[in-house]
């Protein structure tokens, strides 16, 4: 296995948004009459974004979004893009540890204004440069499709066979997978029950992590070899 380059999924990986985000997707939807606690808006919402997110929305209520929904969901958006979200344990640090050479990218379902603000928040806005990249926004098909790891590898001029892909959600290693790329399921987060692992492994991940230090590890070793 040879690592040229990294592309981080982001929400879940370098942020808590996921645990957070799908906290007050449960609330609200009960709020409006659609009991749903916190770990079926997690099994359910994570990973997702955009169109993608409001069909299984949808889906899980068995009709079309209320307006209160996009307004309350508005409003968390503002709330959160203010004070920011804290980052996932060891994620600051494992980016900073990078090698100033070693290609990086963010691929996520979120818009570059999302990522930008909490990249700011967490300190790492100038870790990334001008590569970051929006499903929503960048391609056509966004995750599972591959599309988003292709263009992104594609823009940091680094084969997609020899790029290490970092996820979190069943819906981001399966796209990960399809791309060709050699994919690290991560499984630190809030987010993260117990069957964490086992969900990212049956996604396709050949490997599952619950620290950055593992895969600074396992880049290391190919460093050094």
């Amino acid at each position: 296995m040879t690592i040229d380059g990294i592309i981080f999924d982001f929400d879940g990986v370098l942020i808590e948004s996921e645990y957070v985000g799908n906290v007050q997707i449960a609330r609200t939807l009960t709020e409006l009459g659609f009991p749903t606690t916190v770990d079926q808006a997690l099994t359910t919402f994570v990973g997702l974004g955009g169109r993608d997110f409001l069909d299984a929305v949808a889906s899980h209520i068995g009709e079309p979004v209320p307006d209160a929904f996009h307004a309350a969901r508005k409003d968390e958006d503002a709330r959160v893009l203010a004070q920011g979200i804290g980052a996932i344990a060891g994620a600051v640090d494992f980016v900073r540890c990078l090698p100033a050479t070693m290609p990086r990218a963010i691929a996520s379902s979120s818009t570059t204004h999302w990522i930008e603000t909490h990249l700011t928040h967490i300190g790492l806005r100038d870790a990334f440069g001008c590569h970051i990249y929006s499903g929503r926004e960048h391609v056509r098909r966004g995750k599972p499709a591959p599309d988003i790891y292709l263009y992104a590898a594609m823009q940091i001029g680094i084969e997609i066979t020899r790029t290490l892909i970092i996820e979190d959600s069943a819906v981001g290693v399966t796209g990960a997978v399809a791309s060709g790329a050699h994919v690290v399921g991560l499984a630190v987060g809030q987010h993260c029950g117990p069957d964490h692992a086992a969900i990212l492994r049956c996604a396709g991940a050949p490997v599952v992590v619950d620290e950055f230090e593992a895969i600074n590890a396992m880049l290391e070793g190919r460093r050094a070899a």
